[in-house]
């Protein structure tokens, strides 16, 4: 029996944050620089509608979530380690016609897991209750929130666009190295929740 249960966001969180910039840039024509992305809804960093936002997302999601899109530095080795003694879910709100590619991108980056959840929805509740999650990393600040507040231990990976204020169950990590030394702090006797 593995220790923990080990939830585990994709976008931003195991792969760069700032991947869907350029392809935004050139759709909307605009020049925005990753310094800039303060907001985690792309319709706020580039100045456009929700509407116009949703036009583009489906218009280029599948070459945002290409098979291309570089990995946080050491994210696939550190999650090589942990699956060792830890379940590792992947939990996205990736739309569910993504699903193929969600699997495609895993397995060419070599990324072990154990299950994977695309929920087509940013509520991440209840999925991670069913899993009876121990830990959650994610990079969002709103889905970090919302798991800290039923309960859940998050770790947030620092981007630009979530540097806010932080409650007892979101501790702020910046590297994937740092993810590792804190999970394995955690007492194997006994669950983080």
């Amino acid at each position: 029996m593995k220790n923990l249960n080990i939830c585990i966001d994709i976008d931003g969180t195991i792969t760069d944050p700032y991947f869907w910039l350029s392809i935004a840039n050139k759709y909307f024509n605009k020049n925005i620089t990753i310094d800039k992305v303060t907001e985690y809804e792309i319709d706020k960093v580039m100045g456009v509608t929700r509407e116009e936002y949703y036009e583009f997302y489906n218009k280029s999601k599948f070459e945002m979530h290409n098979d291309e899109v570089r990995l946080r530095e050491n994210a696939r080795e550190v999650i090589e380690e942990l699956i060792q003694t830890d379940n590792i879910y992947f939990v996205t709100a990736r739309d569910k016609d993504l699903e193929m590619l969600t699997y495609s991108y895993l397995n060419k980056n070599r990324i072990q897991y154990d299950e994977v959840f695309i929920l087509g929805t940013h509520y991440k509740v209840n999925t991670a209750k069913k899993l009876k999650c121990d830990i959650f990393i994610e990079d969002s600040y709103s889905n970090a929130l919302q798991l800290s507040e039923n309960g859940f231990k998050v770790l947030l990976i620092d981007t630009n666009y979530n540097r806010k204020p932080l409650n007892e169950n979101i501790t702020r990590v910046f590297n994937w190295n740092e993810i590792y030394q804190i999970i394995r702090e955690i007492p194997l006797h006994r669950k983080a929740i």
